[in-house]
Order: C-alpha cells, then structure tokens, then sequence
C-alpha cells in the first residue's frame, strides 16, 4: 500500500505510528474470568481452572508458567471479594453511575483497581497493563476512557480511598463495615446478628472471609491415610480433622496421587467435621444403615461412607439432581464397604418411615458460610433468597426425621451461618414434631475451641479456619 496521505486505512498522526495492542494473555484469560462469572452465574472456581488449562497449551510453558497462573488467580480472585469497594473508589472516579457503564467495561477497570489497590504492581505497570488491556478487548476508544479513570484511582492508595469513600463507623457501622471489608450491606448485618458481640468480632470474620484458603484434603479411611498425604510439599496436619491435611502453599490436588484415583479428595475441615460428629453420636440399639440425603457432589458421602464400612453399615447416598448424583458416585467408587447411590428427591423419600440409624441432610442454602471459595456468591445473593431455600429447608429436615429409627440420630447441616438457615429451621421443625430431641454437639467434635452455648455448632472461618458450617444434631425419641 502508498505511503501517499489519504490513501492509507488508517490515518496516522505524525510521531505516533499506528500499534497493535499486545495481547496479555494474563490479563486476558482473568477478563474472560470475570466475564464468565457476570455473564453466565459461572463460578470462578470452576471457571479458571479450564481457562488455565487452555493458555497453558496456547501459549507453551515457557510464556505461561506457574507466576503467570498465579498473577491470574490473584486477579480474578481479588477483584471479585474486592467488587464492592472497588466499585465505591470507581464511583468517586467515574462522571456517570457504575450501572450505565458497560459491564465489560466495568470488569476491566475493577482488574485496574485491585492491581493498583491491592496488589504490589507498580503504579505505572498496573495502569498501562489495563490500558493495554482495554485496547484488547475494547477497542481504542474505550481504552482512553479506562486509562482516565484509572489515573484518578492511582492518585491514591486503599487506605487513603477506604478514608474517603467511607461512611464513619459511628455514623453507619453496617455500611461502613460494607465498604471497608467489601461485603454487601444485609450480609454484613446478616453475620454480625450470627455471630453475636461487638465489632472486633465480626471485622475479624470479614477479614477472613477476604482470605484466600488453603486447600485441605481429607484422607478417606480404609482408603488413604494422613501420613501418604503429609508426604506431598508444603502438606501439614489438619486443625481438629483427624483424617484432614492442609496444603499450605496453595498445592494442586490434581498432582496427589491419592487424590487422582479417589483415595483422598478435597474437603473443607469444617464438612469433615459434619461428618465426624455424625458417626460419633451415640444410637440406640443397632448401627447398620446410614442415609445421605443430600449427598451431591459427594465429599460428605465419601467419609461417611468410609467410616460405615469401619463398623460393618452400609450407606445409601440420595441426590436429587442426575448430574450431582453421577458425582456422588464417582466419590463412592472404590469405597470398601456396602454402598449404594440414587438419584431421588429427599422431601418425597422412596424408602419406608424408620429406616435408618443415623441421617445427613446437609441441606441447599445461601452459602454465605462459604464466601472465602466463591467471593462472587456475596454479589450473587439477595436477601430474598431466603424465602426460596426455606421450605425446602425445613421439609427436608422433617423427612430426615421420619426416614431415621427411633433412637437414631439426625444431623442438620448448611454451609451458611444465617440464622434463618440454621436455628430457625431447627426451631420449626421440633415445635412440629415433639418426638425428637436436640443433642449437644459439642464434644462429638473433641479439641475443636470456641463452640458456644450449644447444643448445635457453629464454626467460623476466624476461630475455626474452616467454612462457616453449621451443624445441630437431633435425635428421635419415640
């Protein structure tokens, strides 16, 4: 083509000859990222493990290795627990309200933000990186809106924008709690009436939920042991899991062996102590069927199953939905005891009344006990969410009861520390039925500090370093 004016296809201005922009296959892949978790109710964990897969085998080893999948997590990651005082800083940067920015547009300037407030690029890296970025998948135009926002956003730090975006505590405490450790006002509210007492208790939650957390493993008995696992790197004890052990350098699972041929698996030690303290409630009489009445996607499965074939029971493992009970299965595969999987609706039971000695229904709920795995789950929620779960809640515990013996044991378990979802479900559903009995949990969980009054548990990601499970175990007496 002429170099003659007019006749190029692009007009270039004289010293500033028309780039390409570099592709970063970093920034990228966590756009794609977040972009799957807006778009698509996708969860980031689920999502970036195939995204990581793939610019591994687009890019080689040798221009995506383990620093660059490591920068990628962190910035997905950071940015969604980060959203909610990122947006508050982009809000006092941007001329219009964040819901008339393009979502795309928004997601590229929140990776600019965490990367300039809460990682240790440098200022004018993190800046043209996302301007780069934003020319990528933008287009030019928007680029020069992301470099202007930005430039106002690196003119201070976190601390200093946290001071001036920031209700006072006195003024607001819900809010400014909401904005300093970036969680959604009614969750904040919602934790804090959980978990009772004054401020530094609940700041000290918040904080953990904005924690990344270890990967825990847990050793299925019969199966696999602790000393196999404690062999891998960077593998030390569980806390309070005798069969849990805790990758402390963020390990890939995937590279256990045990945990490639189903021996061991990935379990939070707050789920392994559900099922623990389940198999160690005293029954009346005999011991040789348990039920798992909401088994999917089969951790829970695996242990109980496990530990009933220490003691001769067998273990039937119900999910409602094909797909969770196909994983449920895949848990259960090599299991050395009697057990079976079916896919079946726990409030409408196929088997007779009375059938089993010892009950798990570790019931559908909000998840906000679990806000450190999936950050994005904080955004996603609404408080009328509660409305949905609660009678399915509360039916699924009712047949829990009719399904188990007289004698037999019951536990009720959410991954969601909301009262709502915990106590009060309990609370309905004995008033309901007076032929059952509330027995104390806690010392089914031996070593475990910091457990309450009782009878029911409730652990915390700040006392406990586990998922905020709750737990209340039930006994039927007649």
């Amino acid at each position: 083509m002429s170099d003659t004016p007019g006749t190029s296809r692009r007009p270039r201005r004289p010293g500033k000859p028309y780039r390409r922009p570099k592709k970063d296959p970093v920034r990228v892949l966590a756009f794609d990222a977040l972009r799957a978790v807006d778009e698509r109710d996708a969860y980031a964990n689920l999502v970036l493990p195939p995204l990581l897969r793939k610019a591994r085998e687009q890019e080689g080893p040798e221009q995506f290795d383990a620093r660059d999948a490591a920068l990628a997590t962190e910035l997905v990651y950071g940015t969604l627990r980060w959203q909610g005082t990122y947006d508050a800083v982009l809000s006092a940067c941007v001329d219009r309200p964040l819901r008339e920015v393009d979502p795309p547009v928004l997601d590229v300037l929140s990776l600019g933000a965490h990367q300039l407030l809460g990682t240790r690029i440098p200022t004018h890296a993190a800046v043209s990186a996302t301007v780069e970025l934003a020319r990528v998948v933008l287009g030019d135009g928007r680029a020069k809106f992301v470099n202007a926002v930005l430039r106002k956003v690196a003119q201070d730090d976190l601390d200093g924008w946290i001071a001036r975006v920031t209700p006072p505590y006195d003024e607001d405490p819900e809010e400014h709690l909401a904005v300093v450790h970036s969680h959604p006002r009614w969750v904040v509210s919602a934790l804090w009436d959980s978990l009772g007492g004054g401020r530094e208790g609940v700041e000290r939650l918040l904080a953990a939920d904005n924690e990344r957390p270890e990967v825990t493993l847990v050793a299925r008995p019969g199966r696999a042991t602790t000393e196999e696992l404690l062999a891998e790197e960077a593998a030390v004890p569980g806390r309070w899991s005798p069969y849990a052990v805790r990758l402390t350098e963020g390990g890939e699972p995937g590279a256990v062996e045990a945990v490639r041929e189903g021996r061991a698996g990935v379990q939070d030690e707050g789920s392994q102590l559900v099922a623990l303290a389940l198999a160690a409630a005293p029954v009346e009489g005999g011991d040789r069927l348990w039920l798992d009445g909401c088994a999917g996607p089969g951790g829970k499965a695996a242990l109980l199953g496990a530990l009933a074939a220490e003691r001769g029971a067998a273990l039937l493992a119900s999910e409602k939905q094909p797909h969770r009970a196909g994983l449920v299965a895949r848990a259960l595969a090599g299991n050395p005891g009697p057990y079976q999987v079916v896919t079946a609706d726990g409030t409408r039971p196929a088997w007779r009344p009375g059938t089993f000695d010892r009950v798990l229904v570790d019931v559908p709920c909000t998840g906000l006990g679990a806000l450190r795995r999936r950050p994005e789950a904080r955004w996603r929620r609404r408080p009328e969410d509660l409305d949905g779960f609660a009678p399915l809640q509360r039916e699924l515990l009712r047949m829990a009861l009719q399904s188990v013996r007289v004698g037999g044991v019951v536990g009720y378990a959410t991954c969601s520390p909301h009262l709502a979802e915990t106590r009060a479900v309990v609370a309905d559903v004995l008033k309901q039925m007076p032929d059952a009995d509330l027995v104390d949990a806690r010392p089914l969980l031996p070593g475990v500090p910091d457990l309450g009054d009782g009878p029911d548990v409730q652990l915390w990601p700040h006392l406990h370093g586990t998922d905020a499970m709750y737990l209340a175990l039930i006994r039927r007496t007649r």
